[in-house]
């Protein structure tokens, strides 16, 4: 198992898809470094020498923000929203949808297991 900015790849797959399993790689930045480095898209990743692990360990490192340094950045963007108790904010501390959705019915993602009201049927 090739390991990539802390995390473990799967072997078995193809290396434009392993690199999805890196928190702030989509497929848009996966197929970015896979043409960088030249590697055909049929590529496996237990087909990977160490040395082109290594490239790609590095390109990451050089050019993109990942795992704990992307969560980190996020997490400090949402509490600097909190602190200035902005109306984005307002939503992140109460739980509730920040962009906009109605939640009269609906963003029980959100909320969270909906709670009965007693008298609330009519």
């Amino acid at each position: 198992m090739a390991r990539i900015a802390g995390v473990n790849i799967p072997t078995n797959k193809r290396v434009e898809i392993a690199l999805t399993y890196i928190h702030g790689i989509g497929d848009h930045f996966a197929k970015e470094i896979c043409t960088k480095l030249n590697f055909p898209r049929e590529r496996r990743v237990a087909e990977l020498t160490d040395a082109e692990v290594i490239q790609i360990r590095e390109l990451i490192d050089e050019n993109y923000t990942v795992e704990g340094d992307l969560r980190r950045e996020v997490a400090m963007n949402i509490k600097r929203l909190m602190d200035l108790k902005t109306y984005r904010g307002l939503r992140h501390r109460n739980k509730l949808p920040v962009r906009g959705q109605r939640t009269h019915t609906n963003a029980r993602t959100r909320k969270g297991k909906a709670v009965a009201i007693a008298g609330k049927k009519k």
